[in-house]
Order: structure tokens, then sequence, then C-alpha cells
């Protein structure tokens, strides 16, 4: 009798464990996931349908839009120019929603405002390797770097804006290999050549403007 007893102890014990209230609870569990995304659905449906019709699009029209170039609209911008199948005037190329440079591009080079802004640009740079002694003696090689590598990044456009004569051209490139030469000598740590590499950069710029 006593073992009777205790082997239904067992049993019942043994049941407490068993896997239905688990799958009981992933089951409500899930039911409530599925609820919740359903009412998540419902409210972004919701919100949709107050959205503002596209920015393109005519009241009582759909937006106009270009398919791989297929269809093409000239009141459209697709990505890449759909190959200039959905633009109203020649493109620069298959890949650029742009025309071709002319009378009614924005920009406009040799003019004087243009010329001017170059000018500054120079005036700017000689400035900043102006800097680069005092970096270069206190060994802050991420400075010298920097300087070469932040505004001056606008430094070739300028003289190669201006230099328009085969002289002119010459001292330009003398004056981009003395700012490289600067630039690896500060990547190698090189405190002696970088120095004189920034003193040539100095010197070129300066026989580079006064040639202008």
């Amino acid at each position: 009798m006593k073992v009777a007893f205790c082997f239904a102890a067992l049993v019942a014990s043994a049941s407490a464990f068993a896997p239905q209230a688990s799958e009981g609870r992933a089951s409500v569990a899930l039911e409530a996931e599925s609820s919740r995304r359903q009412a998540v659905g419902t409210v972004a449906a919701a919100a949709a349908a107050f959205l503002p019709a596209a920015a393109n699009a005519a009241v009582g029209e759909s937006p106009r839009f270009s398919v791989f170039g297929v269809i093409g609209d000239g009141t459209s911008y697709s990505e890449g120019a759909a190959y200039g199948s959905d633009q109203s005037a020649p493109v620069y190329s298959p890949y650029s929603v742009y025309s071709e440079a002319g009378e009614k591009s924005v920009y406009k080079p040799g003019t004087d405002a243009d010329i001017a802004r170059k000018n500054a640009i120079l005036v700017e740079s000689r400035k900043r390797l102006g800097l680069l002694p005092a970096y270069i003696e206190k060994k802050q090689w991420f400075n010298v770097k920097d300087e070469l590598t932040r505004y001056m990044y606008e430094t070739r456009g300028a003289v190669r804006g201006l230099a328009s004569s085969t002289k002119q051209k010459e001292k330009a490139d003398d004056f981009f290999k003395a700012i490289e030469e600067t630039y690896l000598q500060a990547g190698l740590k090189n405190q002696g050549k970088c120095a004189a590499a920034a003193a040539k950069s100095v010197e070129a710029l300066d026989a580079f403007t006064a040639s202008l």
C-alpha cells in the first residue's frame, strides 16, 4: 500500500513538469504578439491614408516617375536619369541628371568672381602653410597632415584653375610636389626633411602667385 502511494505521488510530482502549461503560455504569448502586430498594422494603414500626395503629382493625377527608363517622363527625375530618356534636355552622360555645361549653367569659370574666389583660396593657403613650421618643431605630425588636407583641399583646384600658361602649370606642379613631400615626411615623422619640404612649398606657392 505504501509502495502504491509513493508511486502515485511520484507520478503526480512528475506531471507538474509536463510541457502542457508552458505550451499554453507560449500559445497565449504568440496570440498576444499576433494581436499586437495586427494593431500596429491597422494604425500604420490609417496613418498612410492621411499622408500628403507626392510633391511631383498634380491634383487628380498619379505621381509621375520613370520605370527603369522604359517609360520616360520629361517632367520627372529618376535615379541615373534613366539613361537620359526621362529628361527634357540632353544630359551630360547617360548616368547624370544634369545637362551639358552652357549659358544657363549656374557656375561659369573664368568670370571675375571665379578668379577672385580662387585668388582668395591662395591667400588663405599661404597662411595655412605658415603654420607648418611650428607644428613640425613640436612634432605635431597630425596637425601638419590636417593643414594639408583640410582647407587646402581647395588649393589644388584653385591653382589648376588659375594656371593657364605652360610656365604657370610647371610652377603649379612644383608646388604640388612640395606639399606632397611635406605630407609624406610628416607621415614618416622625419622632422628635418618635413621642415625643408614645408619651406619649399611656401617658396613654390609664392613663385606661382607671382607668375599670375
